[in-house]
């Protein structure tokens, strides 16, 4: 802790973030620059990102932001106006985007009970809520697209990293959503809005699997940008992925689980199809455990490749259900089954009662 906040251990302000993340995002490679335009179907789920931020009052004392990042264990000064991002190089150029007000000391923690690299997006989750967070330190209000464009552009034009853009609108948004990527990285966000009945159904059918190593596959991406790049936005691969956003659309509204998994299946052999090397053996091995147990669907999470995570459409018996997880669980000591619940909302910031009423009266 700063002397800043070992003087004053009372905060001033405690505001508390928290975004989910995303899973089954069909319609994933459509959603980037080299795309142009897109159609993805994705869902925001539990575990949420946390962000805590306390509020101090500045004294002019060295080490103003101090950020403990506690799934890491990492806890330490952050210096943003030095353009040096080493750490937590995602939430280092966050402070420097959103301007900490300079008479404000702040001590910010972040958590987050999805694993990290899970192909989930994770990253995108904790960057929402930290740059939701740090909005309520000035005056005005960004939207859920504003949240979403500011963290989308911190990871691209800020960090120079490959980054799509339904990740930042799932977690800003939550719900299950139909994003059209009009040109990019400009999006509409329809949420589609079902009967409580088949929201339970949906929920209680799928199952997050993490295949246990942090996702890696950072040549495989390079490859597949160079050849996309080249086809053009048109071309078949990005068409073929494409639909499968607008059927998975059309399955939910309709209730009908049997045609969700198809495009949960078409859309994870359009993505063998740019490489074979985005569906790994660990993926390949957990569809045959969950095709042996009457699973009616399987989408390879995000962009694919070794490690990473699969979201599995269950069978109708949830007995069944249980059996294949627990299989999937014995077949490695890697495979874990992630506890999911759908997220009705996206960002949400508050502050604890009683803090700014603390605040205003200073």
């Amino acid at each position: 802790m700063t002397k800043t906040m070992e003087k004053q251990k009372l905060p001033l302000r405690t505001i508390n973030s928290v975004a989910p993340i995303r899973i089954c995002d069909n319609g994933g490679w459509t959603d980037t620059w080299f795309s142009g335009h897109g159609q993805i179907f994705n869902i925001g789920v539990y575990p949420y990102a946390e962000v805590q931020i306390e509020v101090y009052p500045y004294d002019g004392q060295d080490g103003r932001i101090e950020l403990y990042a506690e799934n890491f264990g990492d806890r330490y000064i952050v210096y943003p106006e030095r353009d040096v991002w080493d750490r937590h190089p995602l939430l280092e150029a966050a402070f420097q985007r959103m301007n900490v007000p300079e008479n404000m000391a702040v001590q910010v923690t972040i958590y987050s009970e999805a694993p990290a690299g899970a192909s989930t997006g994770t990253s995108a989750a904790v960057s929402v809520a930290l740059v939701g967070a740090l909005d309520r330190l000035t005056p005005g209000r960004l939207s859920p697209h504003q949240v979403a464009y500011t963290a989308h552009s911190i990871e691209v034009d800020m960090l120079k990293r490959q980054s799509g853009i339904q990740d930042q609108l799932c977690s800003a948004f939550g719900g299950i959503n139909f994003i059209e990527m009009f040109k990019y990285p400009y999006a509409s966000v329809s949420q589609i809005q079902i009967p409580d009945a088949i929201w339970w159904e949906l929920e209680r059918r799928l199952a997050l699997i993490y295949l246990g190593k942090s996702h890696d596959s950072s040549q495989v991406h390079l490859k597949v940008i160079r050849e996309l790049e080249n086809a053009g936005p048109d071309c078949k691969q990005l068409v073929d992925l494409r639909h499968t956003a607008a059927e998975s659309r059309d399955a939910v509204y309709a209730g009908d689980f049997a045609a969700l998994g198809v495009a949960m299946i078409d859309n994870t052999e359009g993505q063998v199809r740019l490489n074979p090397a985005l569906l790994s053996q660990d993926a390949r091995r957990v569809i045959e455990i969950a095709n042996a147990h009457g699973a009616i669907g399987w989408k390879v999470n995000g962009a694919g490749g070794e490690g990473g995570s699969i979201t599995l459409l269950g069978p109708s018996s949830s007995q069944v259900k249980r059996t294949m997880i627990r299989e999937i669980e014995q077949e490695s000591r890697l495979f874990k089954n992630i506890p999911i619940y759908l997220s009705r909302f996206g960002l949400r910031v508050w502050e604890e009662e009683g803090s700014q009423r603390e605040t205003n009266s200073r």
